[in-house]
């Protein structure tokens, strides 16, 4: 597949993080996909932990002063962007002092799941989304890693669903067993709801708990990546009972042309 506008949406992305399965495997196919001839795009939050001198990130003007409303409070909206050495691709990073000056990415420093990750993953969600509108670029494909990312694709169905930038949009989120430690606030339904957002499929998050996360963003989405060989029976029976398109596990090393058959899938 070739000529398309692929937008990834990851938690980790290397070097701008440490090396883990994500952040390589975003590297490997964003990478692979430029090269084919798509228009690429990646964005990723800004978390404290990245050194912003050493990747020389720095602010677009004409991207930042939007103010997100997260829970009926304004939150300024910052557009940083940096390159990956030796590639020419642009990786653009979403800021907010709030949610993401902390060094640290989702637990403070004795293991404890922040407070606020609910709505450090809202704010992240409709910065990517409205940012793109912004862009006025037109994504054929939005490729999701990281829990971060899982509210994508509720908020691409129910929030931006009448916006023609998205409106021939596949989302595909790759799945990993990689929980996290904790839940999210347990008010985060009302806080989706004061979006105008109405699904019954909300109830997952009436514990909303690393599974019942990930369960919401599988049913909203058009597909899925098993970036693991195993998983959670829950996850694993809810994405066999929705029959969703599914790709299995893939060695890294072998994700390039197997992912460019899957996009072309979705896109058929």
């Amino acid at each position: 597949m070739t000529g398309k506008r692929i937008l990834y949406v990851s938690s980790y992305l290397f070097p701008f993080s440490s090396k883990n399965s994500i952040s390589l495997s975003v590297l490997k196919t964003i990478k692979f996909m430029q090269s084919v001839g798509n228009d690429v795009r990646i964005f990723m939050p800004r978390f404290g932990i990245i050194n912003e001198r050493r990747h020389q990130l720095h602010e677009v003007i004409r991207l930042s002063g939007m103010n997100l409303i997260i829970n009926d409070v304004y939150q300024p909206l910052l557009i940083k962007v940096a390159s990956i050495p030796d590639v020419r691709l642009q990786v653009y990073f979403i800021d907010n002092e709030e949610y993401f000056k902390r060094k640290a990415i989702d637990e403070d420093e004795n293991g404890v799941f922040f407070k606020d990750n609910d709505e450090r993953a809202l704010f992240f969600a409709k910065g990517v989304l409205e940012t793109v509108r912004k862009l006025n670029w037109k994504p054929d494909i939005i490729h999701l890693y990281g829990w971060i990312s899982f509210f994508i694709p509720l908020y691409l169905k129910k929030y931006f669903n009448n916006d023609l930038i998205y409106k021939n949009t596949k989302v595909i989120s790759s799945i990993y067993n990689k929980p996290f430690n904790g839940i999210l606030n347990k008010d985060i339904i009302n806080k989706i709801k004061f979006d105008g957002i109405e699904s019954e499929k909300l109830n997952f998050l009436k514990n909303p708990d690393y599974i019942n996360l990930t369960k919401l963003c599988i049913y909203f989405s058009d597909a899925i990546i098993k970036g693991d060989v195993s998983f959670h029976d829950e996850i694993k029976d809810f994405i066999d009972k929705n029959k969703l398109l599914v790709l299995k596990y893939s060695k890294l090393d072998k994700i390039e042309t197997i992912y460019q058959q899957f996009y072309k899938k979705i896109n058929e």
